[in-house]
């Protein structure tokens, strides 16, 4: 059991701000809460999909944050994955090393390299027909729906080289979970989108509908939940994909004017940024507070670590004490039934 495990080694420092933020976690599902989960840095790319799928299954995540980058490149991942290359020795790497891995179309992420045919180009010709038939009949959709209906069209099933449960993108398309993506134009796919529009084979740039709009969604969602349900803040690195979420809160408060807006009711970062002068991301959560994003009593916590180390244990934590939890409903319940 990994909680067991982290129980009886994880008792100080970064690792014990693990156990308690998993614990606060799911005593923030228990009370009824949801959560969104930010995705920043390459955690596609890292496979967060192997633990962060279930998590989306299981419903301990109801809403995702996360940049054009991570949306794309799970799909990346899901249709091209035995092309991908893994380089250990990526430290040890010359210039000349990295020129003869962009002659072989390898676009290097860390330790692992994106296959530039199989994996971008395939996508491409699926999704530019998506955008060609939205632009030729007037409609404009967000660049996750889009691609939540090819992968609901089993156009892209042929291709798939991992199991599919271990795809976050596939499980939030069948769940239609709430994705918001900031800045997707900062992405391999938002470049080629403009590149069909410099070309004139795209004539609405509005076809894709990006960030404002993304706000204005979020700010919706945010209103329906909050007053139901208090919206716990996952964090997963830095960047907009943080910081663009965090901010409906004192954006429905102070720049619609709006009372009584609930703040967020958990928060949570896994970073390696370290505080620093004027580092958003190593901000300590407390300087939250002065943004009116947290409030003194929300349960705060930080684990300055590897994400792709934490987030699948904090996650397996979370799954594990709900399977605790039904056992011990079970158990009750024969207890009760023998007696």
């Amino acid at each position: 059991m990994i909680t067991e495990f982290a129980r009886r080694h994880f008792r100080h420092f970064n690792a014990a701000a693990l156990v308690d933020a998993a614990d606060a976690y799911t005593n923030h599902l228990r009370q009824g809460g949801q959560m969104m989960l930010t995705l920043a840095g390459a955690m596609s790319t890292a496979e967060l999909g192997c633990s962060l799928a279930e998590m989306i299954r299981e419903e301990k995540v109801h809403a995702i944050t996360c940049t054009g980058a991570n949306l794309e490149e799970d799909l990346f991942n899901l249709v091209a994955h035995n092309h991908y290359v893994r380089i250990p020795q990526y430290r040890d790497l010359t210039a000349a090393d990295e020129e003869a891995l962009l002659a072989r179309h390898l676009n290097r992420v860390t330790d692992t390299c994106i296959p530039e045919e199989e994996a971008i180009r395939r996508i491409e010709q699926v999704v530019l027909e998506e955008w060609t038939t939205a632009d030729t009949t007037g409609q404009q959709f967000f660049p996750h729906e889009f691609l939540y209906h090819i992968l609901r069209s089993g156009a892209l099933e042929q291709f798939f080289q991992i199991d599919p449960k271990d795809s976050w993108l596939l499980a939030a398309a069948e769940r239609n979970l709430p994705l918001i993506v900031p800045g997707w134009e900062d992405s391999t796919l938002g470049n080629i989108f403009a590149s069909h529009c410099i070309r004139g084979e795209i004539k609405n740039i509005h076809t894709v509908r990006t960030g404002i709009e993304y706000m204005m969604m979020l700010a919706d969602w945010y209103q329906q939940i909050a007053p139901v349900h208090s919206i716990g803040f996952f964090q997963i690195g830095g960047g907009i994909a943080g910081d663009f979420p965090i901010c409906v809160v004192p954006m429905l408060e102070q720049d619609l004017g709006f009372a009584d807006v609930p703040r967020w009711g958990y928060f949570c970062q896994i970073s390696d940024s370290t505080t620093s002068y004027g580092s958003y991301s190593g901000a300590v959560p407390n300087e939250k507070i002065t943004w009116g994003k947290l409030s003194a009593e929300t349960p705060k916590f930080i684990v300055e670590s590897d994400a792709t180390i934490v987030a699948p244990l904090i996650f397996a934590m979370v799954l594990e004490a709900e399977t605790q939890n039904g056992l011990g409903a079970e158990k009750s319940m024969l207890a009760s039934t023998a007696g």
